[in-house]
């Protein structure tokens, strides 16, 4: 069998808070309940994880504080409408945006977020 992208583990320094904004794009991860992971299956079968700042540590050797912008979420919206709305929620609920919804000239409308830990987060629907 060849290798095949199967998930993505985002390091967290708040578990919880972290479920709260994630919940908020539509991925529908279980409470943390005490626990440093927790994991989603999206409908189209890829896999998300929220790891702990403290497990991450412990799994990896040397580790360093991440710095900068070296990896960032895109999720596809029903609409442009969608995308201005979810944007929208997001900000009200406390969490930075990025850059404000607009029509990108590649054909979406588009917008970024930051995730608590400062991951960027972009929303995109098709224009037509």
């Amino acid at each position: 069998m060849p290798i095949v992208p199967d998930m993505v583990g985002i390091v967290s320094a708040d578990l919880p808070r972290s479920v709260r904004f994630y919940r908020l794009v539509g991925l529908d991860f279980p409470d943390p309940e005490g626990e440093d992971y927790v994991e989603v299956k999206t409908p189209n079968g890829y896999r998300i994880s929220l790891n702990a700042v403290e497990l991450d540590k412990k799994l990896t050797p040397g580790w360093v504080a991440p710095r900068g912008q070296r990896l960032s979420l895109a999720f596809l919206c029903d609409s442009p409408k969608h995308v201005d709305k979810t944007y929208a929620a997001i900000v009200a609920a406390g969490f930075e945006g990025v850059k404000e919804p607009w029509d990108a000239f590649w054909g979406q409308r588009y917008a970024l977020v930051a995730d608590p830990d400062g991951a960027h987060v972009s929303l995109f629907a098709p224009l037509k």
